[in-house]
């Protein structure tokens, strides 16, 4: 489980990365997202910010057997995809190209991650 948290972290950091050194590569090309309103380089950054340092915990609570660490670091991508299951729910439970790469690349990391998370065994509760 540790293997899947650090790569779950890996996935997080890097992603962050991207969208922080390319925002306007992400706005353009990630499938939803100019949908939500005109380019905004300060809220894209923003969350570019959240998945940095969501990755960042996931993997210093992998690594160091931080239950608690881990939990916490996994609230954003939960959040993130509750808030996308919502954005689902508002187009009327459509299914297309936006849905997918929701459910793929949002939802189903980010209710994963949380579940990892809480049934991590791996060592202290700090």
């Amino acid at each position: 489980m540790k293997k899947i948290i650090i790569a779950f972290g890996l996935y997080y950091l890097l992603l962050g990365i991207i969208i922080l050194l390319a925002p306007i590569y992400f706005y353009q090309n990630t499938p939803g997202v100019s949908m939500m309103g005109p380019y905004n380089a300060h809220f894209i950054r923003d969350v570019s910010f959240a998945f940095i340092a969501s990755g960042a915990g996931l993997l210093l609570g992998a690594v160091q057997s931080l239950k608690s660490t881990i939990i916490v670091a996994a609230l954003w991508p939960f959040m993130h995809a509750l808030f996308h299951f919502t954005i689902w729910y508002r187009r009327d439970f459509v299914v297309d190209s936006i849905t997918l790469s929701d459910f793929f690349a949002v939802v189903i990391p980010g209710l994963l991650v949380l579940l990892l998370a809480t049934r991590f065994n791996g060592g202290r509760h700090v």
